[in-house]
């Protein structure tokens, strides 16, 4: 599928607006598959998500369409964690509204800083 038909499906995607620069977010990372900032409502003291700047629905779409990009996304939050919560982290992929997915362009949530519990939720 061609960047612009996923951009069409989804013409108001927040997350491709803060790519673009068109909403203001704290970004810790930006290259030329994946851009990650933190989490304006964060559930841990470590919470950043990690998007592609293409718009891919969920991280099966994103691992079929693009591999490289998903191996970035994986690079990105393994060296935010190093960073700031020296390498334990959880990284998730929510796919579906029963789940928590509220955004449809697929992200990562890395998340640390504490203890979590097993399992989630």
């Amino acid at each position: 599928m061609a960047e612009v038909s996923r951009v069409q499906r989804a013409p108001d995607d927040l997350f491709l607006k803060i790519v673009a620069g068109e909403i203001p977010a704290t970004i810790v990372h930006s290259d030329d598959l994946v851009v990650a900032f933190e989490d304006v409502a964060p559930q841990a003291p470590v919470h950043v998500l990690v998007v592609p700047r293409e718009r891919y629905e969920n991280v099966a779409e994103l691992a079929a369409a693009s591999p490289q990009a998903l191996a970035r996304l994986v690079e990105v939050a393994q060296r935010i964690a190093d960073e700031r919560c020296g390498g334990e982290y959880r990284l998730v992929f929510n796919t579906g509204t029963a789940v928590g997915q509220s955004v449809f362009h697929v992200h990562g949530h890395v998340l640390g800083g504490r203890d979590f519990t097993w399992p989630p939720g």
